[in-house]
This record gives structure tokens, sequence and C-alpha cells, in this order.
């Protein structure tokens, strides 16, 4: 049997927990894969340690300063230090990288993971984001350059898992609908009359995933399944109403695919991103991701139920985004990242983050998404009025 080819890959977001996964299963196949570049934003401690250990060509930090701090770490090494986001963007477009890991957090990854797009990259997409923003151009320029995008999400590479093999953005034929599974988040038995009373720490306490700040409180208020099953309807070419979402507390399912003869394919593994993220390095292949085998037996029994809107109504505003399409979930998106970065600085309630995005959507006026400014100016009104009704006083945290 032949040697497999060793792979180049550029980690973008490196120092965040799909980051630290990546080069977790990465170290067990140095056979296969190389680490090309690294980039964070600021962490360039964490940053250091990585380029240390996994010595990548390039290590970029967004912020300049920390930039400094690091290539004075790094003085004497193979490693050459990059600033600024534009940088993050030169290291996702590298030759010698064919494997980018799109894993920044929020709007701030949507340039770069647009960038390896258009460079044809294969793209291991967590930037959920990056389709959320701004789907359709993202899949029009995936065409062009022949790019393939693998999704990383839990659900996402289940749904994947589950199909046939198809292209970004085209469903094979025979199948009805996807189940999304939830797993409810740390608030799903608490009672809503406490909620508006949560601190960040509670939000982001979550039963069964090691995730970061934000990302923990959008699995709180649900909303981090509605910005996955915008995802799920472009990536996969699902119509409206072909993508529900189950809660399953236990997180051992991960997603569902009926097909029209009544057969329904599942997923299912510990909840690890390492998984998920091995899945996608090596695809169509099967390497050894670090995870522990599941223990049905152990386990015991799977439990299922429908997600309640009302306690959880960012879902319900995320299907509204959803069903209006164009700018919306922009706009969606926008408003959570700034409703959430003041819930996590202590400037709103937890549940006044729906009633921020509320509003906002409600005076958005929806646009097509035909240029990449369409989405950023869609972006830039919304993150203005966002912080706006955030600074009126309303909904502050005593």
């Amino acid at each position: 049997m032949n040697a497999p080819v060793q792979q180049g890959v550029a980690i973008l977001g490196s120092t965040g927990s799909i980051g630290k996964s990546t080069l977790d299963v990465i170290a067990r196949h140095p056979d296969r894969f190389r680490v090309v570049a690294l980039s964070a934003h600021s962490h360039w401690q964490v940053l250091h340690e990585q380029c240390l250990r996994h010595a990548p060509d390039y290590a970029v930090l967004v912020d300049p300063a920390a930039a400094q701090e690091l290539q004075a770490a790094l003085a004497g090494t193979r490693t050459r230090v990059l600033a600024g986001a534009a940088a993050v963007e030169e290291i996702a477009t590298l030759p010698d990288a064919p494997l980018v890991m799109a894993a920044i957090v929020g709007a701030a990854g949507l340039g770069s993971t647009l960038a390896a797009v258009r460079a044809g990259k294969r793209i291991l997409l967590a930037n959920k984001e990056s389709l959320v923003m701004a789907g359709p151009l993202v899949l029009r320029e995936a065409a062009r350059s022949a790019a393939l995008i693998l999704p990383v999400d839990s659900e996402h590479n289940a749904i994947f898992q589950c199909l046939p093999p198809a292209l970004a953005g085209r469903i094979p034929p025979g199948v009805r609908r996807v189940l999304l599974t939830a797993s409810g988040g740390p608030f799903l038995r608490r009672a809503a009359s406490t909620l508006a009373n949560v601190t960040p720490d509670e939000a982001c306490a979550h039963p069964r995933w090691v995730m970061g700040r934000k990302i923990s409180v959008d699995s709180a208020t649900l909303m981090n399944k509605g910005l996955e099953l915008i995802e799920a309807q472009l990536l996969f070419g699902l119509g409206t109403g072909q993508v529900e979402v189950v809660v399953h507390p236990e997180s051992i399912v991960h997603s569902l695919v009926e097909y029209v003869d009544g057969s329904v394919l599942a997923q299912l593994g510990n909840p690890d991103m390492r998984i998920p993220i091995a899945h996608a390095l090596a695809w169509p292949a099967r390497i050894e991701s670090g995870v522990e085998s599941l223990d049905l037996v152990a386990r015991g029994s799977l439990a299922f139920e429908a997600p309640d809107l009302a306690r959880f109504p960012c879902l319900g505003l995320a299907l509204a985004a959803a069903a209006a399409g164009g700018t919306a979930p922009a706009v969606l998106n926008a408003a959570n990242e700034v409703a959430v970065d003041a819930f996590l600085g202590g400037r709103l309630n937890f549940t006044r983050i729906a009633a921020v995005i509320d509003e906002v959507l409600a005076r958005h006026s929806v646009g097509a998404v035909l240029s990449l400014d369409d989405v950023l100016a869609a972006d830039a009104a919304a993150r203005a009025h966002a912080r706006r009704l955030v600074d009126d006083g309303r909904g502050v945290s005593q």
C-alpha cells in the first residue's frame, strides 16, 4: 500500500477550541499532515507555544502589538510572523496549504474564508457565519474556483456523512428532510422566570461541549442552532421546512437525514469535535481522531424533544431570517454578535439578547446578496442599530 501524501494545512483561528483540536488530530498523523500556517487574533502566548511545537512556516496575529511580541519570542526559529487581517487572508491562499481550517469565530472569519474559497482550497468549514452572512456569494465563488467545502460543525458533518456524495449547495435526490440535533444548552430545564438573571459564567457552562464563550452563549440561547439551520439549507441545497431542530440533551446523535422511503440515517459519536475534524481532514479516508469509542450500553438511553420557542426565542428569530433570506441572515448574525458581546461584558441581560435581535430585524429592509458590499453594508447597519439599543441602558445587568 502506498504511503499517504503529506498535505499542508493552514489553521485560521488556531488558539480557539476548534484550532486546538485540529492541531491535536494533526499531531497524531505527522505522515499525513504538516502545519504550514497558524493564525489568531491576539493570544500570542498560546500561538507561541503552538509554533514551537508544530514549526509552521507562518504565524499571523491580527493585533500588531501582539505580533511584535510573538516575533520577538520566535526570534531564531523558522517561523515568519505576519500581522493584520490581510495577512490572515494571505495565508488562506498559500500554495503549500491546500487544506484550510476556517475556525475564526463570527463575522471576522468571512474575509479569510472567502479568500480560501476563491483560491480553490479544500475548506474545512467551522466558521458557520461565513455562510450565514454571505452564503449565495460563497457558493457561487466555490463553483467558480472548484473549491471543496467540507463541514466541520458536528451537525453538518453528521449530515454530510449520512448523505451520498454531493456538491455544496446540491442535495441528492430522495432526501425528505434533515433533523439538526441540539443539546438544549445549560438552561434546558431552568425556570424561564429566572433566565433574566443568569450570569455569563452560567451561560458558558455547557453540559456537554467545551467551547469558546461566544458560541457557548449562542448554545444557551439556541441561536447557534438557528445559525446552523441557515448553514444547512445553503450547504445542502435544502428548502424552507426541510431542516428541523430536535433537542437531544445527550449530544450523541449529531444529526439525522430522512429519505422519502422512510429510512432515517443518523451519525452517532461521543461529543468531541475531533471526530468531525478528523473526518474532514482525511475525507474520503478515515483516520484515528483520539476519541474514545461510544459505549451505547453505558449510555443506556437517548432522549429527544421539540424545542421550546417561548424559552428560546432566538431560534424563532433565526427561522424567520432563514425564511426571509437575502440580507436577513447577515443582520441576524450581526445583531446577535453585538448583543452577546454586551451580555458577556455585563451590559445586557440574557433575555434581552433576543429582544435586541428582534428589534434590529424588524427594522431591516431585506435586500438581495449580489456582492460582498451588500453583506458588509447590512452587517454594519445592523451592528450600529444593535449598539444603540444596548447603549440606551434598557436591560443592563445589575
